[in-house]
């Protein structure tokens, strides 16, 4: 995943909702109880962890039981530390005293909530990365320090790969073409990051790889589940039996959620969100526009999907009243700069959410060699009287405009092909005419439709035409 584009717009829920979320996770609520705990006798070893000898008072009091529940109750506690609802008051008598951040918990703003739920989050991250306790105590040299070139480990790369597979989740999540809140099949996302773009069918070795890391995954993901991060179903025990075993019972091996289903919380893709911008990630969310001017909506929504640019569309125009705000988008979709025709389509789409109260604003503009077109489209889609034919010249420069504006917002789409085909066949003399448009972007737009055109004839008829219109562009 690049840091270059932003990604796709997150919808994310209220702070009130999701700091709700936050506070009645497993995780932060163990970790809030052992902060209101904590008193002048709970002691701490030198690296701020519980001593063994309270573990099981600590366990009792979270209502843990088990082989596991020491090891619970160490987590928690550690949480309870690194998110700061503990200090350590004393290290060389190792007490310690509930921190000032508890209180937020049950006092603080939804916004402070959920800070400390993102520090829970990080210290729960960083331990996913971690192996199991007792590889790391065998690789320990004679001064307690961790040989990690005897382990097959790297903790960097663990770390990154951990990292990645959050990011391929967050944007599948928030992609529009992707499944979004349905969970996603764990070696589909373990692939993701092993299984090479351009490879057709996986070597044995690749798919080794995949089977390796959907095993990581399987303990990360158990791990990330109490924090709230995910929603996880893990992979079927009898998959990771020994091979010579019989089953205790049939086994079907077409059902994929056997093999591990993970699904991104909405307080999850708030954390997520959260640590991609920190990573310097462009990480948009629905509604961040809604304050700002026509222009920087018309641009940011400009590469949105068809919902998001909507969604993000709608909460803009709850801030303004309908003929001021058409105005201001009429006024910011005008320009003959490359980005021009995809704001002329993001204004128009903008418009169709408009009620008739924007009227005069559309008629104002009816003579504007610009926005005439979209004008004419508006009026005439609300059945408006009065309003005048658009001149041949008109009508071809609104084509070409709204061809850049798709090309500029999907690239060589399906939809994009059938509108080109389209044109050509309801106007026989198009390319004859249309490379005489003065309009920017005449000569990039019937290359384009040169390249999209399956007829050879007629994408030879539009490459001549785009030759025309570049020589008559002096370029």
């Amino acid at each position: 995943m690049s840091d270059s584009s932003p990604l796709p717009p997150v919808r994310l829920r209220p702070e009130a909702e999701l700091a709700r979320a936050a506070l009645s996770t497993p995780l932060l609520s163990r970790a809030a109880r052992l902060a209101r705990w904590a008193g002048p006798d709970t002691r701490v070893d030198a690296g701020g962890g519980l001593v063994e000898e309270q573990l099981p008072a600590a366990a009792e009091l979270l209502g843990l039981d088990g082989d596991d529940a020491a090891a619970y109750a160490s987590e928690a506690w550690r949480v309870a530390v690194d998110a700061g609802l503990v200090e350590i008051v004393d290290e060389e008598a190792g007490t310690v005293a509930a921190a000032d951040e508890l209180a937020l918990l049950t006092g603080g703003s939804p916004h402070d909530v959920l800070t400390v739920w993102l520090a829970a989050l990080e210290t729960v991250v960083a331990d996913a990365g971690v192996p199991d306790l007792d590889g790391l105590v065998d690789a320990m040299d004679e001064g307690g320090e961790v040989d990690f070139s005897s382990l097959d480990w790297d903790p960097e790369a663990e770390a990154d790969f951990l990292d990645g597979v959050l990011g391929n989740l967050y944007l599948l999540t928030v992609s529009e073409d992707g499944p979004g809140e349905s969970p996603v099949p764990l070696p589909a996302l373990a692939a993701s990051m092993i299984v090479p773009s351009d490879m057709g069918e996986p070597t044995n070795d690749v798919l080794e790889q995949v089977s390796d890391a959907m095993m990581r995954l399987d303990d990360q993901f158990r791990m990330l589940e109490p924090v709230g991060l995910v929603e996880y179903q893990p992979v079927d025990e009898a998959l990771m039996a020994d091979a010579e075993e019989e089953p205790s019972a049939p086994v079907d091996d077409t059902d994929v959620s056997r093999y591990g289903m993970v699904r991104l919380t909405p307080l999850g893709a708030y954390g997520l969100r959260a640590r991609l911008l920190e990573a310097g990630f462009e990480a948009p969310a629905v509604g961040e526009l809604a304050d700002k001017g026509a222009d920087v909506l018309l641009d940011g929504t400009a590469h949105f999907g068809q919902s998001a640019a909507r969604a993000e569309t709608e909460q803009w125009l709850t801030c303004r009243e309908p003929l001021d705000a058409a105005r201001e988008l009429l006024a910011a979709a005008r320009g003959a700069d490359a980005g021009a025709p995809l704001r002329r389509l993001r204004c128009q789409q903008a418009l169709s959410l408009v009620g008739a109260e924007a009227e005069p604003a559309l008629r104002d503009v009816l003579g504007d060699p610009e926005l005439g077109g979209l004008a004419r489209v508006w009026l005439s889609e609300r059945g408006a009287s009065g309003v005048p034919a658009p001149s041949q010249e008109l009508v071809f420069w609104l084509t070409i405009d709204t061809v850049a504006a798709q090309l500029a917002a999907e690239g060589n789409s399906e939809e994009l092909q059938a509108l080109v085909e389209g044109l050509a066949e309801q106007h026989s003399g198009f390319f004859a005419a249309a490379w005489r448009v003065e309009h920017p972007a005449t000569a990039d737009v019937l290359e384009a439709m040169g390249r999209l055109h399956p007829d050879k004839k007629v994408a030879k008829e539009a490459r001549k035409a785009a030759f025309k219109a570049r020589s008559q562009q002096g370029g």
